[in-house]
């Protein structure tokens, strides 16, 4: 019997559930709150074993239709319009694709920008109330992670002023039955209308940035209309919602550790080394997106029939206790750290050094200027968001001292 993902349980803490899986054995068939089955692959190892596997494909023309049933869950036509960005592309498409990217998300190029992320931190802090109670992600996560992606990708301040949060929610699955699909397909319309205004823009108005960079490679034949327009949705989506879940994730861990919060604000040295501890020990990037393989094959020893999809769990590979030791531990000088948080091989997160350093902002200036951060009630009454691939908290109610 498929193993079920979901329910307050599992979405609250999924990491005995992934170390019973692990000691058995690396591949475990799951099933989704939609219906969807899949292959679930646990320890580090395997993990990323299959991230780098050249037979497992990402493309959704490789899904059989058993998978395409049940795990097509955005409607046409917004599924084969949105649905073709670099997480759903196989190579050569992928390689192409992937390098109007790179330039605008290069290490050295975010490290410059770090001065201005600061900036939009302090800003957001100095809006709090000047002593609590506030919910940091209302009046601060669910906000910076959009402001840094406006200025790293070229988006005007016009257009980013319009962007709505909730369209970032599009892709949390709500099945053809769900009370919410109208609502759920409305929000994804008014997104495809955003992303046009956008594109538009950029055609009108274009500079030297990742935007303008895509419109051209629409306009010089390199990408399709529906490529175009898959990409800004990856970055809209991918470039808010998973760092705004990440943010509070992180503040979560710390904030159930008050002798761990203390340690890293008392310690800013601590702080690169502190978030990778961070990303290992509870991703909001819990499972990976879809792969297929092409015929039928063996995964670690479990036969897999081409098409069905397999998923890596990248949290249960980052608490691998044969890969960390003590990995169930907080550890803020945890090296070497190999987490798999941003995957691995051709699929890695072209943001990754983008998050990295949006995190490392974020907490340095949260720590810095709320003296006495501390949850503001019972933490256990808080909601884990009820995502299938990702982990993070819609809410979370903290006290301070003073804003300073």
């Amino acid at each position: 019997m498929p193993v079920p993902l979901y329910g307050t349980e599992y979405k609250t803490d999924p990491y005995p559930l992934y170390a019973e899986l692990r000691d058995k054995c690396p591949v475990h068939a799951v099933e989704f709150p939609s219906g969807v089955q899949a292959w679930l692959v646990t320890g580090y190892d395997a993990a990323h074993s299959a991230l780098n596997d050249k037979r497992l494909g990402k493309h959704h023309s490789r899904g059989n239709d058993r998978w395409r049933a049940r795990a097509s869950i955005m409607p046409e036509p917004q599924h084969s319009q949105l649905q073709v960005h670099l997480l759903h592309q196989d190579p050569p498409k992928h390689t192409e694709m992937r390098k109007l990217t790179l330039e605008w998300f290069a290490p050295q190029r975010i490290e410059a920008l770090r001065p201005r992320f600061r900036e939009l931190a302090d800003e957001l802090v100095d809006a709090l109330p000047p002593e609590g109670p506030a919910d940091l992600v209302a009046g601060f996560a669910a906000h910076f992670p959009f402001r840094v992606l406006a200025e790293v990708i070229g988006l005007p301040p016009v257009l980013a002023k319009g962007f709505r949060r909730e369209w970032g929610k599009v892709v949390q699955p709500v099945g053809p039955t769900d009370p919410g699909r109208p609502r759920y397909e409305a929000l994804l319309r008014g997104l495809q209308g955003y992303i046009a205004d956008v594109t538009a823009d950029k055609r009108a108005n274009p500079g030297e940035d990742l935007l303008s960079t895509l419109v051209r490679a629409n306009d010089d034949g390199v990408l399709s209309k529906e490529e175009l327009d898959s990409m800004v949705f990856q970055l809209l989506v991918a470039g808010q919602e998973p760092v705004t879940n990440q943010i509070s994730t992180a503040l979560m861990t710390l904030l159930r550790r008050p002798e761990k919060l203390a340690e890293l604000r008392d310690d800013p040295e601590l702080l690169p080394s502190a978030v990778e501890e961070l990303l290992r020990f509870d991703s909001a990037f819990e499972l990976t997106t879809w792969r297929f393989f092409a015929e039928d094959s063996e995964l670690h020893g479990t036969p897999i029939p081409a098409g069905d999809s397999v998923i890596v769990s990248l949290c249960a590979a980052n608490r691998d206790p044969r890969r960390f030791e003590n990995a169930d531990e907080l550890d803020f000088t945890r090296s070497p750290n190999p987490h798999l948080a941003f995957g691995h091989g051709i699929h890695f997160c072209p943001g990754a050094a983008l998050a990295r350093a949006e995190l490392q902002v974020a907490l340095a200036t949260l720590l810095h200027r709320l003296p006495g951060l501390r949850f503001a009630g019972d933490p256990n009454a808080i909601a884990w968001v009820p995502a299938v691939l990702a982990r993070g908290v819609n809410s979370l109610p903290v006290t301070y001292d003073r804003v300073s």
